[in-house]
Parts: structure tokens; sequence; C-alpha cells
């Protein structure tokens, strides 16, 4: 069997690289053979992170889309990530459909929220209901949770199947001595854009807790340029081959978030990630968050800030308690949320 993946980006972009690069391994294993055409290259990663112009690199990578298009029955199944044409109607799409090309798309993200609840009314009237049209033309649809999975009925999605984002457990070796370090490490992972929206509305409450122990001390992994918060606020730079180590010098991993229509969309990663490693989470108490942070078995729920102080003095304070939790939180990311589990699921698919 041959299948075409059309992610969005190359694999340096965690979302590509979680949804479809880390299954290519273990699909090419079982005798299939993986072509991938990301849309985004590196060099359009390059200058987003930079903050650079990518207007080129977009349009660069529409056109070469475009022509892989033409090639398409080639291939014994297409995976489509999210959509082939951000920002464009479902042309290609219902090209697609029309040529008897079955294709299934996967989400990870409410990206309709992109189009119905865009501040421009052209949006929201030209692609409010874009990939609802996606969803239908698929011949399979495939979701990161529940909330997606309900848009996707309601778009009537001719079948779907819920693969929550997962991590692959070899990759992530359990912390062991969740318990007994003189100094209570917390901290967060992400990126700059979820840095913004969802930890720098928490600075104060942070900056307030390590004032108030100084036995304790805050890492940010993601986010390398120091911004002085705190000068028991670490500023730690994302790379893979670190990534695991640097969660596994935390006691206790947070996952604040907003809560509005988008983040229902969310996949609670962050709080996987934790959880592989054997620690455990507090997080909003926001859509898949809930899932994952079972209250008094793998973490806390905040609502409030006296929420988010409370949980955290409570696990400071018992390292036992966090050394049970961290450990409940692993068994659950066994169970239900590491490539060893998904991956079946995928090759049942395709």
């Amino acid at each position: 069997m041959k299948v075409l993946y059309l992610t969005k980006y190359s694999r340096n972009a965690g979302s590509s690289r979680l949804r479809s690069y880390q299954y290519f391994p273990f699909l090419e294993n079982q005798g299939i053979q993986v072509v991938v055409s990301p849309l985004f290259s590196e060099a359009y990663l390059r200058k987003l992170y930079a903050g650079e112009s990518t207007k080129r690199e977009a349009l660069k990578g529409y056109l070469k889309r475009s022509l892989k298009l033409f090639s398409v029955r080639k291939y014994d199944k297409v995976v489509i990530e999210k959509e082939l044409f951000p920002y464009l109607p479902a042309f290609a799409e219902w090209f697609l459909q029309k040529r008897k090309v079955e294709f299934i798309t996967d989400y990870d993200d409410a990206i309709f929220h992109n189009y119905d609840q865009s501040s421009q009314p052209v949006i929201r009237k030209i692609l409010g209901n874009k990939i609802a049209h996606v969803m239908r033309y698929s011949a399979q649809v495939v979701v990161g949770n529940g909330y997606l999975a309900e848009y996707a009925q309601r778009a009537g999605a001719k079948k779907i199947e819920i693969i929550p984002t997962v991590i692959d457990l070899e990759r992530y070796p359990q912390k062991k001595d969740n318990g007994n370090t003189s100094v209570f490490v917390w901290g967060w992972i992400g990126t700059k854009s979820t840095f913004e929206k969802h930890l720098v509305p928490h600075k104060n409450g942070i900056i307030q807790f390590l004032q108030e122990n100084p036995d304790s001390e805050f890492h940010i992994i993601g986010i390398p340029e120091n911004q002085n918060w705190h000068e028991r606020v670490k500023w730690i730079p994302w790379r893979e081959d670190t990534e695991i180590t640097s969660i596994q010098k935390l006691d206790v991993g947070i996952m604040p978030l907003q809560d509005s229509l988008w983040e229902k969309g969310k996949c609670a990663y962050k709080l996987i990630q934790y959880a592989a490693c054997g620690i455990p989470g507090i997080a909003s108490d926001v859509g898949m968050n809930k899932e994952i942070t079972i209250p008094e078995k793998t973490g806390y729920l905040a609502s409030t800030e006296e929420d988010w102080i409370k949980h955290l003095l409570d696990l400071k304070n018992n390292p036992s308690k966090r050394q049970v939790m961290g450990e409940n939180a692993r068994k659950l990311v066994e169970e239900k949320y590491c490539l060893q589990v998904t991956a079946k699921k995928w090759l049942k698919i395709l």
C-alpha cells in the first residue's frame, strides 16, 4: 500500500510531527510505503519562528501543493492534515471528491473557529462553513478529542474516529525521583504563541508563588529569551533531543488555558507529556484537560488563582502524594495516550 500524507508543516512543527511523522516508522514496518508532502517548508518555519515575512514561502507552498494534487491517484490512500489550502474555499477537497479520491482528514485543533469566529466579516461569510464541507467530502475524519468529533458529526462526516495526540513511550522514560529533591521545580512547556496567550496572564501569580516559596523555581521550556520575570524563573530553549530531559526536571507541570471555543478543541498534549514522565499536572478546568487531569489521582484542575496556589502548595508540601499521582498519570498514558496504542488504530483506518 502506498499512502500520501499531505501535512501542513515539515517535521519540526509539533502538530505535524505528532499527528503524522511519528507514525511513519511504525507504518513502514507494517509494509506501508509513506510519501509525505508538507504544505509549508523548513524555510517557512524558520521565518515564522523568527518573526519574518512568510508570504514568499507560503506562495511557494501553495504552488507546490497545487501541482502535487494532480498525482494523487498514484496513491492508495491520501491523508490530509486539516485542510489543503488555508484561507481558501474547499475547492481542492471538492475536486478530489469528484475524482473519487478517498481521502482522510486529521484534526488536532478547532481550526474551524479560525473561520466561523473570525473578526473579519468577509472570512466568516465565505469560509465560515469551510471545514464542515471538507469533513463531508472526506472518506473518514480523524480527530483529537470529543469536541472536534461533535463538530464533525454535525458537519455530516461519513466516518469519525477519535485518536488523541500522543507520545511514544519508548522516548519517554518515567521519572523515578519525584519527591527526593530539596528544591520544588514546577514549570510549563510550549511555543511563543501559547506562552503569550496562556502563560503570560499568570505571570503575577507565578512570581508571587516564587517570592513566598524561596525553595522553589519555575522552568519555562520553549522560550529561550530571559524576560526577567524573577531570578528563579529559568528560560530553557526547546530542542527535540533535550525536550524530555527538560520535562523530567519538573516536579509538577502546569497547563493554564483561556476558556474559549478554540481551547475546547485543544488536545492537552502538555499534560500528556508531563504524565508520560510520571509528573502530575495542574491544569485549567477546560476542554480535554479534564480527561488527562483527574483530581486527586493524576493532578488537579484549577479555575481561580486561589486554586492554582492551593494545589501547588499541596503538591510542593507532599512529595509522596505527587509521586503517587505521577505514577497514576503514567499508567493513564500507557493505557490511552501513547503511540503503542494509537498506531494500531491508524493502521486499521489505512
